[in-house]
């Protein structure tokens, strides 16, 4: 079977995209262990591995403005937010931080005690479309982020679609940030067809890579199972704006790791 992170008709595909992606930015949660001893020394070892931006999780101590100012000073931009989190903040708090951070989408999702029943689907639904109408209200979107409970249906339900594409039908105004990993739900969905499917509401894409099995570590994009090169591809290339490095747990040294993931998708963008 052809490789599909070296076939030369997929990277064409990659390569002749003339569309909204402005590069690759890296979720800090994957250096979270370092930033807690030194944050300063992880935004520039991210700059210096050649990170367009990044997304933050936690600030360490500095307000909005501070961190602005530090990452633009190391040439990087804020890609998108994971802080605060949509569906855990006050509304104000949180579109005030946004606009600090000259963001215009707010990101949430979550735990699996909210999705899996009948009843928290459905509350879980109802708050997603009221933040929905909240955040429009200031001009600005929300995007859902997936781990992977959220592609198996709800459990014992006689609905059995998957719990993402019911957020995707009864939500019909949410964007989504894809988990290309989670998607896969350990080899068990097909994350090429899940970015099909939301293409056109999918304008940030969380890359990663694997073994595609439950609690075992992840590795270095490109160096695990997940077809990169076809997922990326599969993409609305007039939607797409980041591609975001996410190592949750690495088989070797995360720093390392995270700038080997830059580097082959480097390579892979051309």
């Amino acid at each position: 079977m052809t490789d599909p992170n070296t076939d030369d008709d997929i990277n064409s595909q990659i390569l002749d995209r003339d569309g909204a992606l402005r590069g690759l930015s890296v979720q800090l949660y994957s250096l979270r262990e370092e930033s807690k001893d030194n944050f300063d020394t992880v935004l520039e070892s991210v700059a210096e591995q050649g990170f367009d931006a990044i997304e933050p999780y936690r600030l360490f101590g500095k307000s909005p403005r501070e961190f602005v100012r530090q990452v633009e000073g190391l040439g990087m931009q804020i890609s998108s937010s994971h802080f605060p989190w949509a569906n855990r903040t006050d509304i104000r708090s949180l579109t005030d931080t946004l606009a600090e951070f000259g963001l215009r989408r707010a990101i949430g999702g979550y735990m699996p005690d909210e999705v899996n029943t009948e009843d928290a689907l459905k509350a879980t639904i109802d708050t997603t479309n009221s933040l929905v109408d909240q955040l429009a209200a200031d001009g600005m979107t929300l995007a859902l982020h997936n781990h992977w409970w959220e592609f198996s249906p709800v459990p014992g339900s006689s609905d059995e679609r998957l719990i993402y594409h019911r957020l995707q039908a009864d939500c019909p105004d949410v964007e989504f940030e894809l988990d290309t990993y989670w998607a896969a739900n350990f080899g068990t969905v097909d994350s090429v067809a899940e970015m099909q499917r939301i293409a056109k509401r999918a304008p940030l894409l969380h890359i990663k890579d694997g073994p595609l099995v439950k609690d075992e570590p992840m590795v270095a994009v490109g160096r695990g199972k997940q077809p990169i090169a076809n997922i990326i591809a599969a993409a609305d290339a007039d939607v797409l704006e980041w591609l975001i490095v996410e190592l949750d747990a690495c088989a070797t040294d995360v720093t390392t790791a995270v700038g080997e993931s830059r580097t082959f998708l480097d390579n892979l963008l051309g």
